[in-house]
């Protein structure tokens, strides 16, 4: 472990249990994360003290607000996860863009930063220093704003798309070529091209992975 400062760094998620899991349930007022999905923090010692200290307060006792990137709709059970810790009554905002920082920040007081994975285990680094606090939470608030709750990404109307639509949708989930899933599908490249555009537009997304999130958040590839 390594000390600089009001700055801890510590090596791999049992570490940082070991070391800081005690801060996960000591939120007194605000609790903020910000993570590309909840596995980020994915021991279940980290991952249910706050619900569980929400739980035992009593529900309004504290604030805490979730910021995921879209890729937490991707399956199902993480979609159950966040409709659990939102009926526990944290607010969960999805952004449609990718977040380069995760953190969690307690009380405006201590924050813990994710390091990239590695086979090592990721670096999380424990700091109350004011300036890192500071610039963090202005780039969590920007994010915050300009993200959408998570109810409307599931509550949203899902666009009606016919099963050669769903087809296409399935072919850009497989990972094929634009030429080998035209082929398949029996359609003309252009064609195809013109259907996953089509597809992107009906499902409001910038990126075919991004149409890929949202049509797995509302379980259109499969047929009905």
């Amino acid at each position: 472990m390594e000390t600089t400062d009001r700055i801890i760094t510590v090596r791999g998620e049992e570490e940082l249990l070991a070391r800081a899991g005690h801060l996960f349930a000591s939120v007194r007022e605000e609790f903020l994360c910000a993570a590309h999905d909840p596995d980020t923090w994915s021991q279940p010692a980290a991952k249910h003290a706050v619900r569980d200290r929400m739980r035992a307060a009593g529900a309004g006792a504290f604030t805490v607000r979730k910021l995921f990137s879209a890729a937490a709709l991707a399956d199902e059970p993480t979609r159950a996860h966040l409709r659990e810790v939102s009926a526990a009554g944290a607010r969960v905002r999805i952004s449609a863009s990718p977040l380069p920082h995760e953190t969690i920040i307690i009380d405006r007081r201590l924050m813990i930063l994710a390091g990239p994975a590695a086979p090592e285990g990721r670096a999380y680094t424990v700091t109350s220093s004011p300036a890192l606090l500071g610039g963090v939470l202005s780039l969590f608030e920007a994010a915050w704003e300009t993200s959408s709750p998570f109810t409307s990404w599931l509550t949203a109307d899902a666009p009606h798309l016919d099963p050669d639509s769903r087809a296409v949708l399935r072919s850009l989930a497989s990972g094929l070529t634009d030429a080998t899933a035209a082929r398949r599908l029996g359609l003309s490249l252009r064609t195809y091209r013109r259907r996953v555009a089509a597809l992107m537009t009906a499902l409001q997304a910038d990126s075919r992975f991004q149409a890929g999130l949202h049509a797995a958040a509302l379980d259109l590839a499969q047929d009905p």
